[in-house]
């Protein structure tokens, strides 16, 4: 949500990072941490260097563990629809 706001209120912002509208677009719904920190860090004319691309990795990270466990927890979720387990 904070990187559609950024991109609403500072489109030179994300157009500076990006060429073009698919790839934030794609990052907003698919890594949209890793967007928000990428677009945050980015510098015209240099780019991330450094901690910059630490950052934007482990915000990747988290947002591809919250893609996985979501999708796990939807496929548990389906195939158990009757008395849960005793363990």
């Amino acid at each position: 949500m904070a990187l559609f706001i950024i991109w609403l209120v500072r489109p030179r912002l994300v157009d500076a990072a990006f060429e073009g509208w698919i790839w934030p677009l794609l990052g907003l719904i698919f890594f949209p941490f890793a967007t928000l920190l990428y677009v945050i860090f980015y510098t015209p004319g240099v780019g991330l260097v450094g901690w910059e691309w630490f950052w934007v990795v482990f915000a990747g990270l988290l947002d591809l563990t919250h893609l996985v466990a979501s999708a796990y927890s939807r496929t548990r979720g389906a195939r158990g629809m009757g008395a849960p387990r005793a363990y």
